[in-house]
């Protein structure tokens, strides 16, 4: 049966990931190298005994929005992430679709960037992820706890945002920002996505509606940013995003200059996290 197989995958792989690999301490009392079933179950944002149950084959169909989560965990690389998604009786996506895998490499780099705010974009301006600086930096922005995870859905609806632009500011990235999803669609003609929210946004949204009729199409940009962070006050970062060769997905990483108080600032965000300073 396929649930036994997804199961006895999902054991293999847990047991296999060092917990150094997956940015855990390493104690000294752990009896085998690999994640505890708990470890993995919060990397994912799964409850300890649905994950118990996908891995005894007692689950059923998990749905591709668990698969995703656990391929990322688990640090799959994409073939492992295909088997996982047939397994559950869902197949992968389509070459022209964008697709939202982390790569475990990918993911290395993420975790190694201690001092540096990241979250990780796919084509459709969705967040996949955010490091913990990022998340406190940004809040709502990082993580989506208010309902809403897509970036250009919620400037172009009007979301609260802690980035300041002035108007010439917020005037540049509208037009960047329409114009790479523009290119997108090019680049990933077969994912449906795309084209639904750039419908959406026409119909919600008059500026982006404007933009559209241009037919720009643009690469991404690098710049400054200013973030109100409630509690640590106003920060001037540097916004740089990466492109991962080889994936559909945009690195947006915030930075300031070392000894900089601006990267002190970042640094205690990071150290104190999401919750309220003391």
């Amino acid at each position: 049966m396929k649930e036994a197989e997804l199961g006895i995958c999902l054991r293999a792989w847990r047991d296999r990931l060092a917990p150094a690999e997956a940015g855990l301490p390493t104690g000294p009392r752990r009896r085998a190298p690999g994640l505890r079933r708990q470890e993995l179950a919060t990397l994912a944002g799964l409850s300890v005994e649905y994950l118990a149950r996908l891995e005894q084959g007692r689950a059923g169909r998990p749905s591709a929005s668990v698969l995703g989560p656990l391929a990322r965990a688990l640090r799959l690389t994409e073939a492992e992430r295909e088997h996982l998604f047939r397994l559950a009786g869902h197949a992968p996506p389509a070459p022209a679709v964008a697709s939202s895998h982390v790569t475990p490499g990918l993911q290395r780099i993420i975790d190694r960037l201690h001092d540096a705010a990241v979250m990780v974009v796919d084509r459709g301006w969705n967040v996949v992820l955010a490091n913990p600086a990022a998340i406190a930096l940004l809040g709502d922005e990082a993580t989506g706890r208010d309902g809403e995870r897509n970036v250009l859905r919620r400037h172009f609806t009007g979301r609260p945002s802690r980035v300041i632009r002035t108007p010439a500011e917020a005037a540049d990235f509208e037009a960047y920002a329409v114009a790479d999803l523009r290119a997108s669609l090019g680049r990933f003609p077969g994912d449906p996505r795309l084209p639904e929210l750039a419908g959406e946004l026409r119909s919600a949204s008059s500026r982006f509606a404007e933009l559209w009729a241009r037919t720009d199409v643009a690469a991404s940009t690098s710049q400054r940013k200013v973030v109100q962070h409630p509690e640590a006050g106003r920060l001037t970062l540097d916004c740089d995003v990466l492109e991962a060769t080889g994936s559909a997905l945009r690195l947006v990483v915030y930075t300031a200059a070392p000894g900089s108080p601006d990267h002190q600032a970042l640094a205690l965000l990071t150290a104190v996290g999401s919750g309220e300073f003391a």
